[in-house]
């Protein structure tokens, strides 16, 4: 397989593994009933929708372990506790990368240490 061909089944072998993805977010549709699939035509979309598929199911991750870190955190009950210090540090780690907002973020530390204090208190 040559050059589009080639970036056409990569894409296909990507989808066909997780249907899962949302793929409106990724420029594609899907029909329902069978898996007939819109293809860009351009060979730079091609290559655009499989790292927006990349980056989305590591988001993913990123996002749900800050679900977790903040969930384990809001369990410990301890405003210095080092559940608390590590889901802090997840949050602005992953603001730092882009995953989340700054804003969102600092809303999500704000909240998460109020609560704490509401419950100490």
């Amino acid at each position: 397989m040559f050059g589009a061909a080639r970036e056409a089944d990569r894409v296909s072998r990507l989808f066909e593994a997780d249907p899962c993805i949302d793929l409106y977010s990724l420029n594609r549709t899907w029909e329902s009933g069978n898996k007939d699939q819109n293809m860009a035509n351009i060979k730079s979309q091609k290559k655009r929708i499989l790292t927006n598929a990349k980056a989305y199911e590591r988001n993913k991750a990123v996002r749900a372990e800050v679900r977790t870190r903040v969930k384990r955190a809001e369990a410990s009950g301890e405003v210095d506790g080092e559940a608390t210090r590590a889901a802090i540090a997840r949050i602005d780690r992953a603001a730092a990368k882009g995953v989340i907002h700054k804003n969102t973020a600092a809303r999500k530390k704000s909240r998460l240490i109020k609560h704490l204090q509401s419950v100490q208190a």
